[in-house]
């Protein structure tokens, strides 16, 4: 599914759904929605994001989603039905998530914040430790979990599988998620093995 450039700055601040279910161990927290993901209404979904390749390389699912263009059937459902809730700090699509003020994630922390009793998460992972930082005026945060909770729940920031985080792979992406993960009570399938380097 291929999109022009108009057609996608015309999704700009739009918002897709939450992936929330009943039985929710694991809020995955991310910052905003891309424009791609926005059209397609599935998180992640841009080809080369690495999420759900990291969700699986964890054993976090049993199989690669691939949500280029939108949830396959049984997918969302596999989601929930393992445990995990997707949602982001801010609703509103941009083309990077730099194109965020400051002010715009102070205000999406604070809605979290609001939000977080109603959904009951064992554990609360958010995707990226800089707009973390900001979100919650933590500076000095570092990855991992973190010592203090969020409104009363276990907190971790793990990475942001962006492309643009290039210092990540989906291994080191899977190893943090994997621990959240754990940590939410997930029970993980064993890791699937590496596919073997391209020659």
């Amino acid at each position: 599914m291929g999109f022009t450039r108009a057609e996608l700055d015309s999704f700009r601040g739009a918002s897709i759904p939450d992936v929330i279910g009943p039985g929710l161990r694991m809020l995955l927290v991310g910052i905003n929605p891309g424009l791609h993901t926005a059209a397609v209404q599935a998180p992640f979904s841009r080809r080369g994001n690495r999420f759900y390749p990291a969700l699986y390389r964890a054993g976090i699912t049993d199989h690669l989603i691939d949500a280029s263009e939108g949830f396959r059937p049984g997918d969302r459902e596999h989601l929930v039905e393992r445990g995990l809730g997707i949602t982001t700090l801010v609703a509103g699509a941009t083309a990077r998530a730099d194109e965020l003020s400051d002010a715009e994630l102070v205000a999406g922390g604070a809605a979290l914040l609001a939000r977080l009793p109603s959904l009951h998460p064992a554990v609360v992972a958010v995707l990226g430790i800089t707009a973390f930082r900001t979100a919650f005026g933590r500076p000095r945060a570092t990855p991992g979990r973190q010592s203090d909770d969020l409104a009363g729940f276990e907190l971790w920031v793990v990475p942001n599988p962006s492309g643009l985080n290039a210092h990540e792979t989906v291994d080191t992406l899977a190893t943090a998620y994997r621990r959240a993960a754990v940590a939410a009570g997930i029970e993980v399938f064993p890791q699937p093995p590496l596919r073997p380097a391209a020659r």
